[in-house]
């Protein structure tokens, strides 16, 4: 029984990413797709790609970590790309931790100057 691969334009309707964004995506090697002629097809493979490649970009991890941790799991195996995975998520949960500090101070700052703007209106 052969796999259910996608079309190009399947592939950006499943995943809600625009043309551009699915080309570039090839471009950078983050995916692969099979050629026929002009068309390309998406097998199973490259849509568990593209799962993990926006579930990356949701938490804010740049393509090109993204790009190399896809490529542990083909070099050295699932065992490999987990424990990659752990250390590019403490990373950036450090960075999306001090992101959050900032946005408070931020959201203070501001509270405050609508505030004493506010009181100078009556």
């Amino acid at each position: 029984m052969s796999e259910k691969k996608l079309s190009f334009k399947e592939m950006c309707a499943r995943f809600d990413v625009t043309p551009r964004t699915l080309r570039y995506y090839e471009y950078i090697e983050l995916l692969q797709p099979e050629r026929e002629g002009r068309s390309r097809f998406y097998s199973p493979r490259e849509c568990a790609r593209m799962t993990l490649i926006l579930r990356g970009r949701k938490f804010g991890i740049k393509l090109e970590e993204i790009r190399q941790w896809l490529q542990i799991y083909e070099n050295e195996g699932t065992e490999a790309q987990r424990q990659a995975f752990v250390e590019m998520a403490d990373r950036q949960l450090v960075e999306l931790e001090d992101q959050a500090k900032q946005l408070e101070v931020a959201i203070g700052e501001l509270r405050s100057l609508r505030e004493a703007t506010l009181g100078k209106l009556n």
